[in-house]
C-alpha cells in the first residue's frame, strides 16, 4: 500500500508520500472544480496535513477564490505548475485535499462520495451504487467514526499550534 500512496507533479520536481490512509475521498463535480482542473470533476483525498510528507522539492501555495468566498490555497509545483493539493478556508490548514490524479497509482484512491452532482456534466455516469449527493453533506453523519475522529483531532491539534 505504501507504493500506492506516493505521488508528484508531471516534471518530477516535487514528490510526496502519504503516511496515513485517506480520511475520506471526494469526487467533486462542482463547476468551480471543473473550471480549476479543466476536467469534468476532481478526486480529492482528504488527509491530515502532517500526513503529507514532501520528499522532493517544495510546492508553492497559490491563493484562489472559491464559491464560499473563503479562498483556497492550491500547492503547485514551481516548475510545471501541476496542482498537488489544496487547503480550504472552511476546513483550515490541518486538512489537505490531495489531488488523487497526482498519485503514482490514482486507482488506489477511489471516491467514497460524489459531491455537487447537481452540476455534474451530463455525459458522466456515476457508478451503480455510488454514494452521491446533489450538493454537500454533513461530515458527522456521512463519515465513518474513525474518519470523523481523525479530522477532529487534526483540527484540534492545529488550533492549539495557532494559539502558541
Amino acid at each position: 500500500m505504501a507504493d500506492d500512496l506516493t505521488g508528484g507533479c508531471s516534471c518530477g520536481a516535487v514528490r510526496y508520500r502519504l503516511t496515513q490512509p485517506p480520511i475520506f475521498v471526494h469526487c467533486c463535480h462542482c463547476t468551480w472544480c471543473q473550471r480549476e482542473t479543466g476536467s469534468a470533476f476532481v478526486i480529492n483525498i482528504l488527509i491530515e496535513a502532517d500526513a503529507v510528507e514532501t520528499v522532493k522539492g517544495a510546492p508553492i501555495p497559490i491563493s484562489t477564490p472559491t464559491a464560499s468566498g473563503k479562498p483556497q490555497s492550491i500547492s503547485r509545483c514551481p516548475d510545471c505548475h501541476v496542482a498537488l493539493w489544496s487547503t480550504y478556508g472552511g476546513s483550515g490548514p490541518a486538512i489537505r485535499f490531495v489531488r488523487a490524479g497526482t498519485l503514482d497509482n490514482p486507482s488506489s484512491a477511489p471516491p467514497d462520495i460524489h459531491i455537487f452532482t447537481a452540476s455534474k456534466v451530463s455525459w458522466v455516469d456515476l457508478p451503480e451504487g455510488a454514494t452521491a449527493v446533489l450538493e454537500f453533506y454533513d461530515y458527522e453523519t456521512t463519515w465513518p467514526a474513525e474518519s470523523f475522529a481523525r479530522r477532529a483531532a487534526a483540527r484540534a491539534g492545529n488550533a492549539s499550534r495557532e494559539t502558541r
